[in-house]
Parts: structure tokens; sequence; C-alpha cells
């Protein structure tokens, strides 16, 4: 069994929501082995791997829009950004000050992403830490919105107050 985050391996797949528990749960059950009708051998430390993969994809669309031009980092050019691009996501890091993180606002219709942190966020654009980065809408934007969301699910993130964009 390999996972498949792009949804491209030839052959059968088994679609597990991207949450923590129905993983668990579907190893420990052997749901993997019925729903492909045959045996199939489960790698130790696979909610591992699904979160390392997922974090990889979240980096990597994070890169491709950097590379874009639909991503900015840094407190004044993403509060700059908030002011004057269609935003698909405002991304604090879960390890930043809260009173930094408090200053920027989320758009409407725009998501906050918070369940990274700073050396996460960092790899995806270059640099050693970032606090604040912002995303434009379109694609690439959608698209990492999509992956942080299954990788908060897969790290078991509770959800966030809507009203202030702060997870709980």
């Amino acid at each position: 069994m390999v996972p498949d985050f792009a949804n491209k391996l030839p052959g059968r797949g088994i679609w597990v929501s991207a949450d923590r528990a129905a993983l668990e749960r579907a190893v420990a059950k052997r749901m993997f082995g019925r729903g492909a009708k045959r045996q199939v051998t489960v790698p130790d430390g696979l909610m591992d791997l699904v979160e390392a993969g997922l974090l990889k994809r979240v980096q990597d669309t994070l890169a491709l829009a950097r590379k874009a031009g639909e991503a900015v980092t840094g407190y004044e050019k993403v509060k700059a950004a908030l002011g004057g691009w269609p935003i698909a996501a405002l991304l604090q890091a879960r390890d930043g000050s809260e009173r930094g993180k408090g200053k920027l606002w989320t758009p409407e219709g725009a998501r906050w992403i918070g369940h990274l942190s700073a050396d996460e966020l960092g790899r995806a654009f270059g640099r050693d830490r970032v606090i604040h980065a912002a995303v434009a809408s379109g694609t690439l934007g959608y698209r990492v919105v999509e992956e942080a969301a299954k990788l908060k699910g897969i790290r078991g993130v509770d959800g966030g107050d809507v009203a202030t964009g702060k997870e709980s």
C-alpha cells in the first residue's frame, strides 16, 4: 500500500477521509484489505508517512505560488496584499507572536491557516522562518487551502473560530 497524494497512481485506490481518527480506525480494523478485496500490507508509521507527504504537498504548492508571484511573506508585504489582492488564504505560523498575528485580518471569503510552524512555512518560501504569508486567489491558492485542510485533519487540529480567524 502506498499513499497517493496526487491521485495519479495506476490501479484501484481506496479513499479515506483526511482525518486522523478515521485513518487510525481503518488501519486498526484492517479496512484496507476489505476495500481492496485482498491482503494489504500497511506500512509501519503510516500516519507519519501521510503527514509528511501532505506537508510536502502544501510546501511545494506554496513554493509554486511564490515563484508565480501569487504568494508573499513578511508582515508589510502581507498587509499590502490583504488590501490589494483577492486572497485565497492568510497563513500565520502557529508559533508566531499572538500580538503580531492579531494585527492582520482574514479577508471575507479567504481562509485562515494557522497550523503550520514558522520553520515549515519557511521551507516553502526558501527561508529559515516565516510567520506571515498570503496566497492570491486562483488555482494555486485554492490548492494550498485544500492541501492545508487535509494536513490539518491528519494532524488532528481542532477547528477555529470563524469570527476571529483563530484556531482553537
